[in-house]
C-alpha cells in the first residue's frame, strides 16, 4: 500500500496539472469506487473548480470551489488581494492497495481497471482513478475546521503526519509513551502518527536501532526524538527519489514509478548484509505481515511487545 511519500508524490502532481482547473463532467464506471452514493458523484463534481491538491498521511483531497479560478488570482499592480475562496467540500481520495490518479491525454486509450474518469473545462489533461483490485475510493465529503486547516470529515480522527507543521512532537512522546504496546505497532497507529506504513517504520526503526517490539513505555523523550527524525530522514529521502516501487500498481500522475526501493536498508531484504554491520537481515511474523530488522544493530527486547 502506498505510504506517506508515495502519496505526497501524487500530491504534488495533482497540485501541478489539476489546481485551479474546473470540472466539465465525470463518469463513474465501477460503483464500488465511489463511496456515499455513486450515481450522485458526477452531480457534484460537475461545474466546480479543483482549488488546489492537500494530503495527511495517506489521504488525498481536492478543495471544491463553486466559482471560477481566476476570480481569486492577483493581478499585477494589484493594491488589494482578492477574497480567499473556501472550499465547503472537497473530493476526497484513498488510493488502497493499487489506486493510481493518473493525469492523461483525453484521448489516450481508456485503462483497464479506470474506475473514475474526470475531464475539465479546459479541454486540457483529463484525471482518471484506476484501481486493479479496488480497494482503494473517492467520494465527495463536507469539510471541517480542525487547527490549523480544514480537513474532509471521513479523516477527522487522522492525527497530523510527521512532514506536517502541525506535528507536535512533544504530544506525540507523551501519548506514545502511554500506548503500552510495540513500538511498530504504534507507529501505524493512524491516530497517534498518519502516513507510516510498514516499509517506512521498519526503515526508521533500522536508523533509530529499536526493535519493532521495544515497549513504548521504556523509550524515554531522547530516544522518541531520535526516532522521530529517522522517520522523517527516510520519507524525505524517499520522496526525492519518487518513493517507492515494488511493482507497476505504484506510479505518479504521470505513470512512472519511484526507485527508492533500492536504498531500502532491511524491509523485504531477509538474508542480505545489513548495510552497517553486515549481519544478515532477519524477516519476523507480525500482524499478518512482515518486519525486517538487523539481529545486532536491533536486538530482540526481553520485555518484548509483538
Amino acid at each position: 500500500m502506498p505510504e506517506l511519500p508515495e502519496v505526497e508524490v501524487v500530491r504534488r502532481g495533482l497540485e501541478r496539472w489539476v489546481a485551479g482547473r474546473t470540472i466539465a463532467s465525470a463518469e463513474v464506471l465501477h460503483p464500488r469506487a465511489v463511496r456515499r452514493n455513486a450515481g450522485e458523484l458526477p452531480d457534484q463534481l460537475k461545474g466546480r473548480t479543483v482549488l488546489s491538491a492537500e494530503r495527511r498521511g495517506k489521504y488525498l483531497w481536492l478543495p471544491l470551489h463553486d466559482g471560477p479560478a481566476d476570480r481569486y488570482l492577483v493581478a499585477a499592480g494589484d493594491d488589494e488581494a482578492p477574497e480567499s475562496p473556501v472550499a465547503a467540500e472537497a473530493l476526497l481520495a484513498h488510493l488502497g492497495m493499487s489506486g493510481q490518479l493518473l493525469v492523461v491525454d483525453p484521448l489516450a486509450p481508456v485503462e483497464k481497471h479506470l474506475r473514475v474518469r474526470l475531464c475539465f473545462a479546459d479541454g486540457g489533461p483529463e484525471l482518471r482513478f484506476v484501481d486493479q483490485r479496488t480497494f482503494g475510493h473517492v467520494l465527495v465529503a463536507p469539510m471541517v475546521q480542525r487547527s490549523p486547516r480544514p480537513v474532509p470529515e471521513p479523516i477527522t480522527h487522522i492525527a497530523a503526519d510527521p512532514l506536517e507543521s502541525a506535528f507536535d512532537d512533544a504530544e506525540f512522546a507523551t501519548r506514545l509513551r502511554l500506548r503500552r504496546t510495540g513500538i511498530k505497532r504504534a507507529l501505524l497507529d493512524q491516530s497517534l502518527i498518519s502516513g507510516v506504513g510498514n516499509i517506512y517504520a521498519d526503515e526508521a526503526l533500522w536508523r533509530a536501532r529499536l526493535h519493532w517490539a521495544r515497549p513504548t513505555e521504556t523509550l524515554s523523550r531522547p530516544v522518541i526524538a531520535e526516532l522521530l527524525s529517522a522517520v522523517r530522514e527516510v520519507m524525505a529521502e524517499a520522496l526525492g527519489q519518487g518513493g517507492t516501487s515494488f511493482d507497476s500498481l505504484y506510479v505518479n500522475v504521470n505513470g512512472e514509478s519511484g526507485y527508492f526501493d533500492r536504498s531500502l536498508a532491511v524491509y523485504g531484504r531477509r538474508d542480505e548484509p545489513c548495510p552497517r554491520c553486515g549481519t544478515p537481515v532477519r524477516r519476523e511474523a507480525f500482524m499478518n505481515r512482515s518486519s525486517y530488522s538487523c539481529p545486532k544493530c536491533q536486538p530482540t527486547p526481553r520485555n518484548a511487545r509483538p
